[in-house]
């Protein structure tokens, strides 16, 4: 699975590989600000592993499992704006989380934290894992973020995705399917973020690419 613009057939197809990713829609090419960041623009953050804070604003909660785990290496840039996009940007992913775990694709936390292409695809993803008698367990790292702002309310993000340690786990059952990593555990994100009127960065369009060298590690 390169690329995922999978909906919900395509992601019963490929419920045997590793789960902990979003799935999006791709770019329009509608030109304009209507971009998406790619893996070669914007700016790295310094170095740091955090989780993105959460702002002051009434949102959804979103309590992992105990055996999901998520971290994000060097999220933050030291700009406040940048932050609370690179913020948002984490939370869209754990969003996808949440709801798998929830076996929900109607999850209050997706619809606010996606929209657009993004939250079509995502809901797909979801609900074929879910269709599938699926969840999952392990911990999942993301990194090198990179962030480009168009303008006051358009911004991309790309980072990277460390899912060597997540693995497939069967909701009725709870056994865990523990495979080896490989290259395609690996996945690089590019976004597009616009924000809303309540000052959230929401994910708009989201691509991904398994195995992308610049991830691989």
């Amino acid at each position: 699975m390169k690329r995922r613009t999978l909906h919900a057939a395509a992601a019963l197809a490929a419920a045997s590989a590793l789960l902990l990713t979003a799935c999006g829609g791709e770019d329009d090419g509608s030109g304009g600000n209507d971009r998406i960041a790619g893996a070669d623009t914007g700016d790295t953050a310094p170095s740091e592993t955090s989780s993105p804070s959460q702002a002051a604003a009434d949102r959804p909660a979103m309590d992992l499992p105990t055996d999901v785990k998520e971290t994000f290496e060097n999220w933050k840039t030291g700009d406040a704006e940048k932050d609370a996009i690179l913020a948002d940007a984490g939370r869209a992913q754990t969003a996808v989380t949440y709801s798998v775990t929830q076996g929900d694709p109607d999850s209050s936390a997706l619809k606010f934290y996606q929209t657009g292409t993004a939250l079509a695809g995502s809901q797909d993803w979801v609900k074929g894992i879910v269709d599938a008698g699926l969840t999952y367990s392990g911990s999942v790292s993301y990194f090198a973020p990179k962030i480009s702002v168009f303008d006051k309310q358009s911004a991309g993000v790309s980072y990277c995705a460390d899912e060597s340690k997540a693995f497939n786990k069967n909701r009725k059952t709870n056994k865990v399917d523990k495979t080896p990593a490989t290259d395609d555990s690996y996945v690089l994100y590019s976004t597009r973020l616009e924000k809303n009127s309540e000052g959230v960065w929401q994910t708009t369009k989201l691509q991904s690419e398994r195995g992308n060298a610049k991830c691989v590690r």
